[in-house]
Parts: C-alpha cells; structure tokens; sequence
C-alpha cells in the first residue's frame, strides 16, 4: 500500500504561538515523516483563515522537494478556480523537473464561500472553471503546449518552458466528494481524493461509480482512489478515544466554520447540491452526531486497533492509497509526533506490505 502524510497547517483550536511556529511545527513534522518510510508528502491549499493556511501548496512542494530528495510530494489540492491554468501548468512542470518526476498533482475546485469571495470568483462558476481548466493543465503537462476555447478561458496555444519531462501517467488526482466530481475525475483519468468525513459505507457508491466511468471512459482499470484522513495513535486505548473526540472533535467544528455547514447557501449555489444534502444531515444531527460519524471513519487507539479498521476498509472498498494527518484541531505538537512515530513504528511497516 502507498501510504502517505497530509500537512494541513491549521491553527484552529491551538493554544500555541504564531503561524511561523505552527510552519515550522509541520515541517518538522514532514521531516520525520520523510526519514520514517513514507511514500508522500501532501497538503491542501487553503487560505486567510486559521482552519488551514497553505496559499501556495506548488510552492510549499518545491521546499520540501528539495529538502526531502526521496519522497514523494503532492497536492491535495490546487484549487483550479482561483488559479490560472497556464500558470499551474507552467509551475508544476517546474516544480516536477525539480524534483526528478516526484510530483502527484491533486487538483480541486473549492467549497468555502469565504475562500471565493477573498477572490472575487462566484462559487456558481467554480464547477465549469474546474472542467475547463483541469483537463487544460493535464493535456499541457502530456504535449507540452496548452491552449484552450472555453467560457472563462480563452488560452492561445502555447509552448510549456521548460518543457515537462516525465510522463504523468498515475500522478493525476482530483478531489471528488460529489457526483459531478467523480464524473469529472473520471474523464481525467484520475485518482480520486475522498476525505474521511462520514462512514465509509456512504462513500462506496461514489468509489463503485468512478470505477464504472473510468473503464467507461479509458477502456482501463481504474487508479486506487487516495483516502485522506486524520490520525490518534497511541499505546492507551482510553487516552487515544479521548484525545480523538477532542481534537477530530475540534476539526470537525472548524469544518462547520470554515465551510458553514450550517448555513443554507449550498441549496443556491450552482453545482453544491451535494453539499446542500451534507448541511441539511449536520443540522440534523448536530456537531456531536457529525464527530461521531467522523471517528467511525477516521483511524484512531493503538496501532492494533488501526490495522484492523483499515483491514476492515479495504475488504469494503477494495484496494487505495492512504493519506494520514497527525495535525489538526488544535492538535499539540508533543502529541502529532508520538501518533507520526508510533504509526511509522509499527502501522506503516504492516500497511507497505499489503
């Protein structure tokens, strides 16, 4: 299994210091992760907000690329609508030349309206921005030129400097929580990014319907989809589920802020009628009933208790890639190294076997 650690950069709920030491806490926690055996550094891009504060994941990369010459680096994900194509065409090419072929390319297209309005973009453009430039960035980094004929941009045919140098076959991710994302992932022939926000028993028809488009599509097997998620490991059972309810707990409330699941904006808001179905279930069920389903589909306890959830989640979904986070919810520092540690010990070793 290809196992990898997500960097999240949040300082939501931390009772600690300045962005600057929460930056430098994560990349130290990345160089660990690096020196343990993992196969891939990954972050989000998100910005102005302490939910998470990575406005530029290419670049966050091409440090830690260089830092890091044998690992993986990858973004989960480069927000298409608040970006040029040509550009992040143009910056991953550079960033994989850099780094000897090691960049995995998670595109995405954005779901906080407050992201969207720092930017000035309406979030009812954010589904065709996305199917405009996506396949743009992947046909550019296969030929080497883009170019393209599309309602917001008209991109003349243009050569890529320098010029891509590997192939990117397998290294193309979409994040993919709703229909219209699968479907679109589908069509690039991508992996699909799904995070652990909700049983996994909701997720297998969304994984079984971009398998189906897929060979629809390509006439291929699919690529495993790549499961993100948020991580307590540790040796005492008891302190593990009470550190889990805290801070995943925390996560999922700043997932309530963040992206105001509580609000009723997505039921008018072209192409989030997915999400609309998701606030709904959170006003329904509350900030404790969305934790509790948070912790059935995310891992925590010790390491034992870990593998036999993920044993349990693959003989559901099949085979995936495994994207962990030891950081998040005002997690302290003290206690994402001990579960980035353990986990590297004694999990991962078991999980790269499989």
């Amino acid at each position: 299994m290809d196992v990898g650690m997500m960097m999240i950069f949040s300082s939501y709920g931390w009772e600690g210091g300045s962005d600057g030491q929460m930056w430098q806490e994560e990349l130290r926690l990345a160089e660990i992760a690096a020196d343990a055996g993992f196969d891939c550094l990954w972050s989000a891009e998100h910005h102005f907000n302490d939910y998470s504060f990575v406005p530029d994941n290419l670049q966050l990369m091409t440090h830690i690329a260089a830092r890091h010459p044998n690992i993986d680096v990858g973004t989960a994900a480069v927000i298409l609508p608040w970006h040029n194509p040509l550009r992040v065409a143009e910056n991953a090419a550079v960033l994989d030349l850099l780094s000897n072929g090691r960049l995995r390319l998670g595109l995405g297209r954005g779901l906080a309206r407050r992201e969207f309005e720092a930017f000035s973009i309406s979030m009812d453009e954010s589904r065709e921005r996305f199917d405009e430039a996506a396949p743009m960035i992947v046909e550019a980094l296969r030929t080497g030129f883009i170019e393209g004929d599309g309602t917001y941009y008209q991109q003349p045919r243009t050569e890529i400097r320098p010029r891509p140098q590997y192939s990117f076959d397998g290294r193309i991710y979409a994040v993919a929580a709703s229909d219209d994302s699968v479907l679109s992932a589908a069509k690039l022939g991508a992996h699909i990014v799904m995070f652990a926000d909700r049983p996994w028993e909701m997720r297998m028809p969304g994984i079984e319907r971009g398998r189906a488009l897929h060979r629809e599509f390509h006439g291929t097997e699919p690529p495993s989809p790549l499961l993100t998620e948020f991580v307590v490991c540790g040796a005492d059972i008891a302190q593990c589920a009470e550190e889990a309810r805290q801070y995943q707990g925390k996560f999922v409330e700043s997932n309530f802020y963040h992206y105001e699941f509580l609000g009723d904006h997505f039921g008018s808001v072209k192409g989030y009628d997915a999400y609309q179905q998701k606030a709904e279930i959170a006003r329904s069920a509350g900030l404790e009933g969305a934790v509790e389903g948070f912790m059935q589909a995310a891992s925590w306890g010790t390491p034992d208790k870990i593998l036999r959830g993920l044993e349990e989640r693959r003989a559901l979904l099949g085979d995936f890639e495994l994207n962990v986070a030891f950081r998040f919810g005002g997690t302290p520092f003290h206690i994402a190294e001990r579960s980035l540690n353990l986990f590297a010990e004694e999990v991962l070793p078991v999980l790269k076997s499989w």
